[in-house]
């Protein structure tokens, strides 16, 4: 998981590398056990005839067909979609076949906020809103594993980071 060493700049080291939270895969995971299990007994209990042979593979295609867009599908997204914090900057990268990606300089990130409701609070995840200075104005990443933490990890990184002079360097206000 991460970014390679590659796509990283000289001297730049990653700061924090996650996916999005593991609760996103529950439903793609339940649904696939449903789906097999649903297909299983259709199989079992179709009655003996003419007919049994082609319903069996069409209820296994069909079983197939809904494995394949409301649990793998959902799956290989997941595990293509990571989030990394660089000592410079916030990297986004999401797909499968069409990789999208953002990256967001530190000194550009105005403001960053977190949400969290009573599910998020127990299983330590929220959305993390992210306003920067670029045309786009704002990121929300949803469902980000510690979003305290990774929100406070953003605003030590923006207000520590020190210029060539050795000043401070502070947040542009929004």
């Amino acid at each position: 998981m991460g970014i390679p060493a590659k796509l990283l700049g000289a001297d730049e080291r990653v700061v924090l590398s996650m996916r999005t939270h593991w609760k996103v895969t529950v439903v793609p995971v339940v649904l696939l056990l449903l789906t097999v299990a649903a297909a299983v007994t259709i199989v079992v209990l179709i009655p003996p005839g003419q007919y049994q042979q082609p319903v069996r593979i069409a209820v296994a295609v069909l079983a197939l067909l809904g494995v394949c867009v409301y649990s793998l599908w959902p799956l290989l997204n997941w595990l293509a979609s990571t989030y990394v914090l660089t000592d410079r900057r916030l990297i986004t990268r999401q797909g499968v076949f069409t990789r999208t990606g953002r990256d967001i300089p530190l000194t550009r990130i105005n403001d960053v906020s977190s949400e969290r409701d009573v599910l998020d609070r127990i299983l330590r995840c929220g959305t993390l809103v992210v306003w920067s200075a670029g045309e786009q104005g704002k990121i929300v990443l949803h469902d980000v594993p510690r979003v305290e933490t990774v929100q406070r990890t953003i605003a030590e990184l923006i207000f520590a980071a020190e210029d060539d002079d050795g000043e401070t360097r502070r947040a542009p206000a929004r």
